[in-house]
């Protein structure tokens, strides 16, 4: 069912606007009119959502709010195309991925993926588009400002673009002495959107991966373990494992498949900011998200 309903929370978790400016924004400009329940709490329409989004963006574009709100809706909306067809064009198609998500609207989203990646190719829907979303995505999702149905329909969306521009690459060659990039999930973790944009820069880069996926035991990733391989593990923690269980996992991974200290992980994932540098092992590394992951990666992936 279409979220239509939210709470003034919501409207700053999906804007950035804070609930204390919206009040002041409501009071002194009128600029939204909320509902209220019978114990006098504000909720909002999808309308109200998306001009909330079209004054964000208009705000942090340089336009002063005092001129924002003598804006009726339509003038509003003019403003943002006209900006974001003039320079912030992927910070306004973020605002209606978001959109896309909440209404469960894959028309809307189709045209954004569409529009960004005639302009500017995979990579720049890739950089521009996908990855600041997905960290906005995170953060909705640990505030509850969307639900499971929302997480799942978007990211299957996402993960489709994925898989069609994946299978471009999976028939290039490379020397079966080149080192394998191993990726894969904790036991338990689903979340494999960041694995699989991994699995795309690696790729992209000539390297030899071998992707496993979702939910992999420790005990079955022994099989790589040999010199025709020279395998670097890679793995992405969202939800799993929790993260008293997190020290446990390293240890047992050190234990089980780098007791000779002959094989990286390389660790990454909103849960990785929860790893202490005590818990971490010879050859165990850390990165905070997914950007910083590729930030790096025509380094890391030169060897």
């Amino acid at each position: 069912m279409v979220k239509s309903r939210f709470s003034i929370k919501d409207l700053e978790n999906l804007s950035g606007v804070k609930s204390h400016t919206i009040r002041i924004w409501e009071k002194r400009y009128n600029l939204l009119t909320p509902d209220r329940t019978d114990t006098n709490i504000r909720t909002y329409n999808l309308h109200s959502l998306r001009k909330i989004l079209n004054v964000s963006f208009l705000k942090n574009n340089g336009m002063r709010i005092s001129s924002i709100a003598k804006l009726n809706a339509e003038e509003i909306e003019e403003q943002v195309r006209t900006i974001a067809e003039s320079e912030n064009i992927n910070d306004h198609y973020i605002q209606k991925l978001k959109l896309a998500m909440i209404n469960f609207d894959q028309v809307l989203f189709q045209k954004i993926y569409k529009s960004v990646y005639d302009r500017e190719g995979f990579n720049g829907v890739f950089y521009q588009l996908f990855i600041p979303f997905l960290e906005e995505l995170g953060l909705l999702w640990q505030s509850k400002t969307i639900n499971i149905a929302h997480e799942h329909f978007i990211s299957h969306l996402i993960k489709q673009k994925m898989l069609v521009e994946l299978e471009k690459l999976q028939y290039q060659s490379y020397d079966q002495n080149d080192r394998a990039y191993i990726l894969f999930l904790p036991d338990n973790e689903m979340h494999d959107l960041g694995l699989l944009f991994l699995n795309y820069q690696l790729l992209s880069h000539n390297k030899r991966t071998i992707y496993l996926g979702e939910s992999m035991l420790i005990d079955a990733l022994k099989h790589f373990k040999n010199k025709e391989v020279d395998p670097v593990y890679l793995t992405y923690m969202t939800v799993n494992p929790m993260e008293s269980k997190i020290p446990s996992f390293l240890r047992k991974f050190h234990k089980k498949i780098q007791k000779n200290n002959d094989a990286e992980l390389w660790v990454f994932g909103y849960l990785s900011k929860k790893i202490k540098e005590d818990d971490l092992h010879t050859n165990q590394r850390v990165f905070t998200n997914i950007h910083d992951v590729i930030k790096q990666l025509p380094q890391l992936v030169s060897a």
